[in-house]
């Protein structure tokens, strides 16, 4: 199993208050805009999970259901779990037009699905691009260098790249923290 801790620790998260972490509105537009081409309903050739963790002083951010779905797409299924949680997809058939990335959420238990058509692994910064939330070298969402501290970690290890290249392979944990950490940075794949 492959793990990977991207840590971000923010020394002062700064007046302009808290970035929206809510699905945007236009979703096969930033597919498109990631790079990814959007489909009438998935495919699973490529078949992988990923694990994202975002905190926020210490607190987990929601990692919103939908995001690269058309969720208002009538052949896009609404489920609803017997805890309440609400999930999106089971696409069949397939709808009319595009209506879901090969990079996407089907919850909100921050599992990044990969279902495409071709072997071609995603990357972590085209799931920010989906979400329509800034990812690069010095800046997550709207925490930014030099007023926050980064910090990346891939399995516990120090990571100097560009979180935005990460591969999104399967069983891959990965974990973002601004502000103060919380107890216990996750290090696997729930």
């Amino acid at each position: 199993m492959i793990r990977l801790a991207v840590l971000l620790v923010a020394g002062a998260l700064g007046a302009g208050g808290a970035p929206s972490w809510s699905p945007p509105p236009n979703p096969m537009a930033l597919t498109r805009q990631a790079g990814l081409t959007p489909e009438t309903h998935e495919f699973v050739f490529l078949h992988v999970h990923s694990h994202l963790d975002v905190f926020v002083k210490g607190r987990k951010v929601r990692i919103p259901a939908g995001i690269g779905i058309d969720t208002h797409a009538p052949a896009v299924r609404k489920y609803q779990l017997p805890d309440g949680t609400i999930g999106y997809g089971g696409i069949d058939p397939p709808c009319a037009k595009a209506c879901i990335s090969p990079l996407h959420t089907h919850f909100d238990d921050g599992v990044l699905h990969t279902e495409a058509k071709k072997h071609q692994f995603n990357r972590l910064g085209q799931f920010f691009t989906e979400w329509n939330v800034r990812l690069n070298r010095k800046c997550v969402a709207g925490f930014c260098k030099p007023a926050n501290r980064i910090s990346v970690y891939v399995d516990g290890d120090r990571y100097a790249g560009d979180p935005r290249s990460i591969e999104l392979k399967d069983k891959r944990e990965i974990a973002i923290v601004i502000g103060r950490p919380p107890g216990h940075i996750p290090s696997a794949f729930p």
